[in-house]
């Protein structure tokens, strides 16, 4: 595991966005984790965050023109990892959309850089699939490309059915999937915490059961 993904893994645990305990996913399991990126939720902390996904982004070798976030949750993120990839020396534009289209001023439901070429959707997780789908439809209906997805923490999980929500998405849309972490780095970080086993033998008995 590269240092900066077991350091996302203490931020997280130490920022109470990765929490441990029990869980209800919306599949209706009981996990022994959760991830709740809105807890990231002031300056140092947003900072932080986009110099991990920037990172990740650069690690993924994902050729892209333009950062897409979508809402609620992909629209500070997609500012942060702006900030962070100029302080690596690469300006990039970005944009979100609004949830619904406004009919004033300058309309319509993107906001910020114009959507062309290559447009790399940056978000939290992926879970149904839905954010994606809409996004892609969204990039494409501009004229321009996906060119993947880079979220926070892949829980390498299945969905409805033997594939997880992440190989379904590269599956349908043909788009690489990046993650600044997987379930298997988190495994990894445990495993090297004697204080956290018990939380390690809970997520390898989740991932048993789950796991892909």
């Amino acid at each position: 595991m590269s240092d900066y993904r077991a350091e996302f893994v203490k931020f997280a645990i130490d920022s109470n966005v990765l929490c441990f305990g029990e869980f209800k996913t919306k599949a209706g399991r009981m996990s022994p984790y959760f991830f709740n990126a809105g807890l990231f939720n002031d300056g140092d902390k947003l900072k932080r965050l986009g110099e991990f996904y920037a990172k990740a982004i650069v690690g993924s070798g994902i050729a892209f023109d333009v950062l897409f976030g979508p809402a609620y949750k992909g629209i500070p993120l997609a500012a942060s990892i702006a900030i962070a990839l100029s302080a690596m020396g690469r300006n990039v534009p970005f944009a979100f959309n609004r949830k619904e289209a406004k009919d004033h001023g300058e309309g319509g439901t993107v906001v910020g850089a114009a959507l062309k070429g290559k447009v790399l959707i940056v978000d939290d997780v992926i879970s149904a699939g839905t954010s994606v789908r809409e996004s892609v439809d969204l990039i494409r209906a501009a004229g321009a490309e996906p060119a993947g997805v880079v979220i926070a923490l892949d829980r390498m999980e299945r969905g409805t059915g033997a594939k997880s929500a992440v190989q379904e998405v590269r599956e349908q849309y043909g788009i690489p999937v990046a993650a600044v972490v997987t379930l298997d780095n988190l495994v990894e970080f445990l495993e090297r915490d004697a204080k956290r086993q018990t939380e390690l033998q809970a997520v390898a008995a989740y991932r048993a059961q789950y796991g892909v």
